[in-house]
């Protein structure tokens, strides 16, 4: 009987231990700085256990960087990654899919294959700044520019990035390159937040 009772004990001590890594799942997580590309230029998938929030989480832990939540009436808020703190009318916002969702990152549910961004953003009297996104077809590369609902518009006048050194401007958000083996693109265009990068 005691042999029994262990083996339900340890066979049941072995289910709670998995329940954690059954509720992750993969999504794509970016950060995007001030200045640089903090973590995941290209979006990797990470391992994340439900909300928006834990995958800044999961990416701070991959990436090694910093980052500080204050707590307030309305919910943790993340006034801080890398270097730079929010202050004034500047701060860290996210996107789930390219809208900003109506509430908090620790309340947005994640689902396998979404992409979370966070951005630095400073606000206008329009809002933040529009996000921008990278898709690829061949050789041509086509970036466009989100709002904050994730609606999308050509990012007209976007350059793209190849590699360090090589730059191509866009006709209405849309170029065509040539031979780039082993080097990323990426758009970028003023006043919005650069884009993914793509081989």
């Amino acid at each position: 009987m005691f042999h029994r009772f262990f083996i339900a004990v340890a066979a049941l001590a072995v289910a709670l231990a998995l329940v954690p890594a059954a509720l992750a799942v993969k999504v794509h997580v970016r950060v995007e700085g001030k200045t640089r590309t903090i973590f995941g230029a290209t979006s990797p998938l990470v391992d994340v256990q439900a909300n928006a929030l834990e995958a800044l989480e999961s990416a701070s832990a991959l990436g090694e960087f910093f980052y500080h939540v204050t707590q307030t009436s309305f919910g943790p808020y993340v006034d801080q990654i890398g270097r730079y703190a929010a202050a004034g009318q500047t701060g860290w916002v996210f996107k789930v899919n390219g809208a900003s969702p109506p509430v908090g990152a620790d309340k947005v549910q994640l689902k396998a294959g979404d992409t979370v961004l966070w951005y630095w953003a400073q606000f206008g009297v329009a809002g933040g700044p529009k996000t921008l996104s990278l898709s690829r077809s061949g050789r041509c590369y086509t970036a466009v520019a989100q709002d904050d609902n994730g609606k999308p518009a050509p990012a007209a006048g976007a350059v793209l990035h190849v590699g360090s050194t090589r730059t191509v401007t866009t006709r209405n958000g849309r170029a065509c390159i040539g031979p780039h083996r082993g080097m990323l693109v990426r758009a970028e265009l003023g006043g919005a937040v650069r884009s993914n990068a793509l081989p």
